[in-house]
Formats: structure tokens, sequence, C-alpha cells
């Protein structure tokens, strides 16, 4: 498949873009078939976000289309400069993605595994509906292209009934649908105890059917795992019925057939 929009060059530290640090992840893209790589790093990290290494990459790697962006959060601590930080540089980024790791009046992220205390604390249920409170505020805020691991409070295992589940979401995909943003399919939670993708498939279904756009990835954050997934993803894509993905330019939205080569 021809793209990966969630990526994480620096990791989770502070690593400054340059060639040495972007080089492998075009040698993996064209090693793996991907012709669109978004970089999103998270924005407590947007101090390392060389948007010129981008362009670099790209004159070396012109095989590859590189998006500048960013992973945007409610971090309690860095969120606010991180939105300062998407307002200064918007009209360069081509991609930004919304996401929620902080339940309200908690200073660690939920889906780390300190985090996972909070469920206890909180109460399932009452998780769920914190956490999509949050989603809506970034629905509020506005200057998103599209949202990430929509279900991401399910990381630990922690489910609600679909009833629940449905409740809770669809009335989001709704205002998603009608605020012409996307949400991402995203592979990593195969990779945590969930042991699923996000968002589930009874909830790709749902958003296919009110006509939200939808965009791949794997959200890595090693070259490595760059379009890890990828063969169970294209299972999910034909199980919900997806017929094309989002790509993005500056912001602007197009669709093509997720699996078409060129």
């Amino acid at each position: 498949m021809i793209a990966d929009y969630h990526t994480h060059p620096q990791g989770h530290r502070l690593q400054r873009y340059d060639m040495e640090l972007l080089k492998p992840w075009a040698e993996r893209a064209l090693a793996q078939g991907i012709r669109e790589i978004a970089f999103t790093d998270h924005d407590r990290y947007c101090d390392g976000v060389a948007l010129e290494a981008v362009d670099q990459l790209a004159e070396a790697y012109p095989q590859v289309r590189f998006l500048k962006g960013i992973e945007l959060d409610n971090d309690p601590v860095t969120g606010e400069r991180g939105r300062r930080w998407v307002e200064e540089h918007w009209e360069e980024l081509d991609y930004v993605l919304g996401s929620i790791h902080y339940l309200p009046g908690e200073a660690v992220m939920f889906d780390s595994l300190e985090g996972a205390s909070q469920f206890d604390r909180h109460g399932v249920e009452r998780a769920y509906e914190l956490y999509v409170a949050e989603l809506e505020k970034m629905m509020a805020y506005g200057a998103v292209d599209c949202f990430s691991h929509l279900d991401l409070v399910k990381i630990h295992g922690h489910r609600v009934s679909e009833e629940v589940n449905q409740k809770l979401f669809v009335p989001l995909l709704e205002r998603i649908a009608k605020a012409g943003k996307s949400i991402e399919i995203n592979t990593a939670g195969w990779r945590k105890p969930v042991g699923e993708c996000y968002p589930s498939l009874e909830l790709i279904r749902e958003a296919v059917k009110l006509g939200v756009t939808i965009t791949i990835s794997s959200d890595a954050h090693s070259y490595a795992q760059l379009g890890e997934g990828y063969e169970r993803l294209r299972e999910v894509l034909q199980a919900a019925g997806v017929k094309e993905i989002a790509l993005y330019q500056r912001h602007q939205r197009r669709l093509t057939a997720w699996d078409r080569e060129t």
C-alpha cells in the first residue's frame, strides 16, 4: 500500500531532523513500496522538526513524497505551545494529526505503563467518557486534518460494551464527517496489549457509512516499523468496505484507491 501517514523519526526524544536521521526512513519506504510518508512527531518535540531537512530529503529521494506534519495532543504542559507552533507553521505544513494521550487532571499519559492505573481510579466507562470529551475539545480547536488512533483509550485491553462504544464514538464520527476531517486506521494496536488496530473494525464500518475519509498508518517509532502490520491492515480495509484512502498536500485532501501500485 502506498502511504504511511503517522511516523515518528525522533521516536520519544528530541532529535533534530537531518539527513542522517531521515534517510533510513526513505530507504525503508522504497523497500516497502510506500510512496508517501507523513512525518508526524509529537508536538512536544517540535524544536527538532527542521522542515528544511524534509525538503532536502525530498530532493534526494524524488520517488517518495514526504509530508511535513506533526501530531498535536492534549499534553497539559506542552499542549498550548504545540498549538502555537502549529498555528505559526500552518502554511508550511501538509498534515496535522490530532490525538488524545491525557485524561483531564492527569499528568501522565494514560497509554503509558505508568498511566494504566488511571483506569482503576476513574473506572473504565468513565475513562472512555473523559477520553471522548477530550477528543471533542480537539475537534473544537479545529486546526487538525485527521484524528489519530481514535479509540486509543482501549490500549491496555479495557473494554466497554459495544452499545456504550457506539454511543460514545458514533456521534463523534458524525461531527468528524460534518467537519470534513479524516480518521486514520493505525496498525500500532497490534503491537499493544489490546491486540487490534485503531479504531475497531466496527467503528471503521460506521465511519465508512458516514462518509468519513480515512488515512492509513503504522505509527512507526523506528524506520524498521514503517508499514508494519499492513498485510493485516489490507484485510481490515476489505472487511470494512474501504475503497479509497485520503492523501494530503498543504492540508488539501484527495482520495485514491489504497491498493494502487504507483
